[in-house]
């Protein structure tokens, strides 16, 4: 027998697809909605049960029947616009329906010596190494770099400046800021989903592209065809869920500090905020407004009649958000019955202890069902009573995270706690205990999300991030990433969370241009820890953290609030646009801000690294923020084929050209589509 038959797999048409079997590795490819696939390879004896991000089943169904054709050269499987081919030595190469190769494994081995690359080194594109005492393997998928001038975007939230992704190392895990949500849009016609909630890493290069699960039991990825950026993410959202409809007070201004400290202070901003006829939707009150963590109330020394307090705002027309951690202090009135339970997050070594700040706790655990459901039930008690409805679900600081399990697949890195779906699950607790009381305008304001976070309401923040002018640029792509991922709904902390003084001049300027571009996010929200603190006012319950600096916008004195009150106008006069574009991200998956190409993909010059610096908001605003300090003038590139008509003024430009515009401190570029 030769080497080329003793390499030779064997092809079956099983579970609904083409299954292919070697040795003892199974690689199975079906279709899963429309022009894509769901493919899945092992070396157990059965694929395992979970589906993650593609939970509904239902919408793997197609339109078209798929075919299989199992040939002498190996076997092909078609569905609609998408054809994958499995070679007789087990590699897959996925093409488009006109036979544009998409993706090809990358494999360099001996297997078939016939082969243009066959090779002596030995890499395997499918690589399973066994982690010993479990059955999960280390997985690294590789794949060819077909297009030095390949695009990709997407994959969640990075802080770096780099809006087109290829070339880079991304860290598939959470921290403070970071966000991994591997979903990829490719320039060449393809969307990727890496379907595997474990860290690892992926890297998109030049020569290779390869992604890693540092745990897992099975290959698991999702693969679309499409013929636009807009297909694709659409056809994405299909399998994976789109975000609920917007309530209305999430379209406007949102007011947040670290913190208001009392009832009176908050009511006493927001009545400012009215007394001076300012639009705002809607005000926070952050952390350690309860007497301890885990107690998911508020503390009644400082907060001592909520209910009053929800219906003055309701008066004034502002929704009230309140922050809830899921740290558990061990003096909590809930800490016994929760440890008694087994609601909390397990240590392997060393005192239970998770965190440690302003008291010793734990995490509750967001992977238990049970554990979910006593806490909606908690906060239903103390908090949706008095008609809250919107929660900011956060999470603790990277430096003060454990391990609770010996399991890379349970635990997505240092600031998310435990669970491969955490942040998913934690906004489960509040999405699906409002949905049970009929209530469907919920919307969770986390630090962090996975592949269907959105289906659950998650708008998500984009952490703890400096007040710099680099951080300001990093946002920009961080943002537009996670629209192409699929999370909708974005926001940042206007001005930065780390530092910056009101008094100071130069961070004025930064906070300007932050706030310009702010009323063009999805989600117009003010928030940061201001500089300088304010003393320490009490020793009891959450007082003992203390606040920071003012943070409304009339803290920046007279020419910034002149500014800021322009700018909340203009995010008031695009309410009802605004809606129009949350109810296409509630019903096709559409991202509200995105890049240029997404509205003009034959446009070869919107794909350009030279226009990563604007961006859509929507079909119709092109926005062009103001990223370095001083500047005055800058250049903006218009999208051919259409008419653009300045939002300052009546001057309009035919697209397809470059314009330098002018953008004194009052003012930030953005066109009308005419």
């Amino acid at each position: 027998m030769s080497l080329f038959d003793e390499k030779t797999g064997v092809f079956e048409e099983q579970y609904g697809g083409l299954l292919y079997s070697y040795d003892s590795e199974m690689l199975l490819v079906q279709p899963w909605s429309d022009h894509a696939f769901r493919i899945r390879a092992t070396k157990l004896n059965a694929f395992p049960e979970a589906d993650w991000a593609l939970e509904d089943k239902s919408k793997r169904h197609t339109k078209t029947k798929f075919i299989v054709k199992i040939q002498k050269d190996g076997a092909t499987i078609t569905n609609g616009d998408i054809v994958a081919h499995i070679s007789q030595t087990g590699k897959l190469t996925i093409r488009n329906r006109s036979g544009k190769v998409l993706l090809e494994e990358f494999a360099r081995n001996r297997r078939n010596i016939l082969d243009s690359k066959c090779s002596a080194i030995e890499i395997e594109p499918r690589e399973f190494k066994a982690r010993q005492g479990t059955d999960e393997f280390h997985l690294t998928w590789r794949l060819e770099s077909l297009d030095r001038d390949e695009k990709i975007y997407g994959m969640g939230q990075y802080q770096q400046p780099f809006l087109d992704l290829k070339g880079q190392d991304l860290e598939l895990a959470h921290r403070n800021s970071q966000a991994s949500v591997p979903f990829a849009v490719s320039s060449l016609g393809y969307g990727l989903l890496w379907n595997n909630p474990a860290v690892g890493r992926a890297i998109l290069g030049n020569n290779v592209m390869s992604f890693e699960a540092f745990s897992t039991k099975c290959l698991d990825v999702w693969i679309v065809a499409g013929d636009s950026p807009a297909a694709i993410v659409e056809s994405y959202a299909g399998v994976s869920g789109t975000v609920p409809m917007m309530p209305e007070y999430g379209l406007g201004f949102w007011q947040c500090k670290l913190r208001y400290q009392s009832q009176e202070e908050l009511l006493e901003v927001a009545r400012e905020y009215k007394r001076r006829n300012l639009p705002i939707d809607l005000i926070v009150i952050d952390y350690f407004h309860w007497p301890l963590q885990g107690d998911w109330k508020f503390d009644t020394t400082y907060w001592p009649d909520p209910q009053a307090m929800v219906k003055e705002l309701e008066s004034l027309g502002i929704e009230l958000m309140v922050s809830i951690w899921p740290t558990v202090d061990r003096r909590s009135e809930n800490y016994s019955e929760m440890l008694k339970q087994g609601y909390l997050v397990r240590t392997d070594k060393g005192i239970r202890i998770t965190m440690d700040f302003e008291g010793y706790g734990l995490f509750y655990d967001a992977t238990n069902p049970k554990a979910r459901s006593y806490v909606w039930e908690k906060a239903k008690a103390n908090y949706t009573k008095y008609g809250i409805k919107a929660f900011w679900l956060d999470v603790a600081e990277p430096e003060y995270t454990a391990y609770d399990f010996d399991n890379y697949r349970y635990w997505l890195g240092n600031n998310q706690s435990v669970g491969n779906v955490y942040p998913r699950d934690y906004a489960r607790t509040f999405y699906d205990g409002q949905a049970r009381e009929g209530q469907e305008d919920i919307v969770n304001l986390l630090r962090c999300a996975w592949a269907g976070s959105q289906k659950y309401g998650a708008l998500v923040w984009s952490g703890d991030i400096a007040s710099s002018w680099s951080s300001f640029r990093n946002q920009l792509a961080a943002g537009l990433n996670m629209g192409m991922a699929g999370i909708p709904w974005w926001t940042t902390d206007i001005g930065g969370f780390h530092g910056g003084n009101p008094d100071d001049e130069e961070y004025r300027e930064l906070f300007v241009r932050w706030f310009q571009w702010g009323a063009f996010c999805p989600v117009m929200r003010l928030h940061g820890d201001r500089e300088p603190r304010q003393p320490q006012q009490d020793t009891t319950g959450g007082a003992t953290c203390r606040s920071g600096a003012p943070n409304e916008v009339w803290s920046y004195g007279p020419v910034v609030y002149k500014i800021c009150e322009k700018y909340m106008r203009i995010r008031e006069m695009l309410r009802d646009y605004t809606r129009e574009l949350m109810r296409d991200a509630h019903e096709r998956g559409s991202p509200v801000m995105r890049p240029l190409f997404y509205d003009f993909p034959k446009d070869e010059k919107c794909w350009s690294h030279g226009v990563e610096d604007q961006f859509m908001y929507g079909w119709k605003y092109l926005v062009a923020p103001v990223l370095s300090a001083s500047q005055k003038k800058r250049s903006i590139y218009l999208p051919a084929g259409e008419v653009w008509r300045m939002l300052d003024s009546e001057q309009t430009f035919k697209g397809g050209r470059t314009v330098e515009i002018d953008c004194p401190m009052e003012s930030m570029p953005v066109f009308v589509r005419q």
